[in-house]
């Protein structure tokens, strides 16, 4: 992707004009974004890349979302406000923040020098953190918030099985659960074990090695209450049994009820993340404590972007990969 000449009201921006895979992908000039009277203007220092990019990028939500070409990519995003909206009264050009930015039309991402939010989906970036590690937390962050808190609403001392938890939004939904009284079931590479109990898991499993279910029913003979799905597919398929009859499957990756699930008191459901910056601001004050910490980060340059989303399409990343802007 070659950077084409800067000009002025214009800034650098990765975005496709057709779906395709990361062939399609454009490293120019874009014209400034202007906001609206209840937006923030962002200069974006990173941005952070989720599994959702690549999705986008290939198509695989265009009977899902409505869109409009050129595309920019990206969904969250840390960065400094430069201009704020008159409608806008809690912030002020200067402050630090971070946006989970999904807008209503997928067309102005976070993958640029500059984005306009509602500013009522943004939140002042944590006190101790960097851009780097802010613009890895809004998106999986609430994700794993409204899954737990919203959709599964567990009890002090629940079993939880969490499939993929050493990824983005499985790393945040460890902390959550764990500090919701969970007991929690985790699968990752062994690679990724201590990883994942320093976050908070009880047991990870080794799905290479071992059959999820039957790991989890040696000690839950009756299964878990919960399984949170970050994988899908045949992978999702395949862990039903391990959940209790009268249970709950909640995922973020398939929409449809499972076929496998063949208990009708088993409830199933799909989250998809919408921006809350009032959530956005409570995840803050718990950054700020120590209480949550963010996730371990790889930095790339947005004129990688491309590489970057290749990684993400492995589903073995660890942690999240953000993309350095400026």
């Amino acid at each position: 992707m070659a950077l084409t000449k800067q000009a002025t009201d214009y800034m650098k921006a990765v975005y496709i004009e057709e779906f395709g895979d990361s062939s399609k992908l454009r490293f120019a000039d874009r014209p400034m974004p202007r906001a609206n009277p209840d937006e923030v203007l962002i200069q974006v220092e990173y941005s952070g890349v989720n599994p959702v990019d690549w999705k986008i990028e290939e198509g695989m939500f265009k009977n899902f979302l409505p869109y409009e070409f050129p595309i920019i990519l990206g969904w969250e995003a840390a960065g400094t406000i430069k201009g704020v909206g008159d409608n806008v009264k809690n912030f002020k050009v200067g402050d630090q923040v971070y946006t989970y930015c999904r807008k209503q039309t997928v067309k102005d991402g976070s993958f640029a020098e500059y984005l306009v939010v509602d500013g009522k989906h943004v939140a002042l970036k944590p006190k101790n953190l960097s851009f780097a590690q802010a613009a890895s937390i809004p998106l999986c962050a609430l994700t794993a918030w409204q899954a737990i808190h919203e959709a599964i609403k567990p009890k002090k001392g629940d079993k939880i099985l969490i499939l993929g938890g050493a990824g983005g939004v499985g790393s945040f939904a460890i902390q959550i659960a764990r500090d919701a009284g969970c007991y929690i079931y985790t699968t990752a590479s062994p690679k990724n074990h201590d990883y994942v109990r320093k976050l908070g898991a009880d047991a990870p499993i080794d799905y290479n090695k071992n059959n999820v279910v039957d790991a989890v029913k040696t000690k839950e003979p009756n299964g878990v209450d919960a399984i949170l799905d970050l994988v899908g597919g045949q992978t999702l398929k395949n862990t039903i049994p391990a959940v209790k009859k009268n249970g709950i499957v909640v995922s973020i990756v398939d929409r449809n009820r499972p076929s496998t699930i063949t208990n009708a008191e088993t409830k199933f459901v799909n989250v998809f993340v919408r921006p809350d910056g009032q959530q956005l601001k409570n995840l803050t004050e718990q950054f700020n404590k120590g209480t949550l910490v963010a996730p371990e980060i790889e930095e790339l340059p947005l004129s990688q972007t491309a590489k970057a989303l290749e990684k993400i399409k492995t589903q073995h990343t660890r942690g999240k990969i953000v993309l350095r802007v400026k």
